[in-house]
């Protein structure tokens, strides 16, 4: 438990047999339960997975364990007959966690690379009802930064350029970090079908979760890398998450300041969009007449005008769309610099209550599962 509520951890696994049984036996004693959800790895995670989740349920305290008038286990190992995914892997965890009860849901990837002296500090704005999910940043300072290389930096850079744009969280970073937590309501709230199975579900999930209006909270964490490969095959994701994110772009903007209700926002991207693609292609076609001895001057100079009006109005429309958004998000600093290390003489649950710091303006409105118990989306299951 912590501050009075349920606390699972999924932990997913795919080729982690070195390091997947290390991150379950090193969640925190007030973890309720952990769900290891094995993607049908090829190599010995699986049984990695039910060796540690059976010496530790043989010796966890049945009363601790069972918050729910179910399943004793502390450890629950789950495994996909086929690999479907890491998306599939987060949501297998997500519903089996809902259905049973826990309030709170966080993630701890199966690599390692996860802190887990830090998972206060992702639970904490969802367990005190300050944040419908939370998530770690590692960009938000340059110590945060020192463990990601330069490769690595300028690709989460672009992505989270992108993910700007798909989710309308303005001010949220690093979105490929899975370490997350999201609260039980959140996950009943939220179609889980319509949001991709494949390792863009953390671009995906926060264009979803801006379509329901849940506040989203930046948590800032250190970056921390060890001998773990990463399977991902950085071209073919690249492309596939930026047609995703440009998809959900769309989307958003369809259902959020159309279908919704009318704003402002969608005229100015348009315009915007528009005047950019044709300023760009008018200066390309007058610089190549203008090198066949051709006057292109005057269509240059078009060219450069739409080009400005574009960039003036897609500068408005990401002022108004930030707006817009700007009462979802928070924004979390440890004022140390560093992990907020729990301190077992403060308070009940051994949380340092000083150890963080919320930059941002006070988060006001309900949580989207309260909002939505106002207006029901007709396109909550639109992809």
């Amino acid at each position: 438990m912590y501050k009075g509520k349920s606390v699972a951890v999924v932990v997913t696994a795919y080729d982690e047999e070195a390091f997947v049984g290390r991150v379950i036996e090193t969640v925190p004693d007030f973890v309720d339960r952990v769900y290891a959800v094995d993607d049908a790895s090829p190599d010995g995670s699986w049984a990695v997975i039910q060796r540690v989740a059976t010496r530790i349920n043989e010796t966890v305290e049945p009363e601790r364990a069972v918050i729910d008038g179910g399943d004793a286990r502390r450890v629950v190992p789950i495994r996909h007959e086929e690999n479907r995914g890491y998306g599939a892997a987060v949501k297998t965890g997500y519903e089996r966690a809902a259905a049973d009860g826990m309030d709170v849901v966080a993630v701890m990837n199966g690599d390692g690379q996860m802190d887990p002296d830090i998972l206060d500090r992702i639970v904490d704005p969802v367990a005190t009802g300050e944040a419908d999910y939370a998530k770690g940043n590692r960009l938000l300072s340059r110590e945060d930064r020192e463990g990601m290389s330069t490769f690595r930096f300028v690709g989460n850079a672009m992505l989270t350029g992108l993910s700007k744009f798909a989710s309308g969280y303005w001010t949220v970073g690093d979105p490929q970090n899975g370490y997350t937590a999201i609260s039980r309501e959140t996950i009943e709230r939220l179609d889980l079908e319509s949001i991709t199975d494949q390792y863009g579900f953390l671009n995906h999930i926060l264009t979803h979760l801006n379509l329901e209006e849940c506040r989203v909270a930046d948590v800032s964490m250190s970056a921390v890398y060890g001998d773990e490969e990463s399977s991902i095959r950085y071209v073919p994701f690249v492309r596939y998450v930026s047609f995703l994110l440009l998809r959900s772009f769309l989307l958003r903007l369809k259902r959020r300041y159309v279908l919704e209700g009318f704003h402002p926002a969608v005229v100015f991207y348009g315009a915007g969009s528009s005047g950019l693609a044709v300023g760009a292609l008018g200066v390309v076609g007058s610089l190549g007449r203008s090198l066949r001895g051709s006057d292109g001057f005057t269509g240059t100079l078009v060219s450069v005008v739409a080009f400005l009006i574009g960039l003036v109005s897609l500068g408005i429309a990401i002022s108004m769309d930030a707006e817009e958004s700007e009462p979802l998000e928070v924004t979390r600093y440890d004022r140390r610099g560093g992990p907020a290390a729990a301190d077992p003489g403060d308070g009940e649950d051994g949380v340092d209550e000083d150890a963080l710091e919320e930059t941002t303006d006070d988060v006001v409105g309900d949580s989207c599962v309260d909002a939505a118990a106002d207006t029901e989306s007709p396109l909550q299951s639109m992809d």
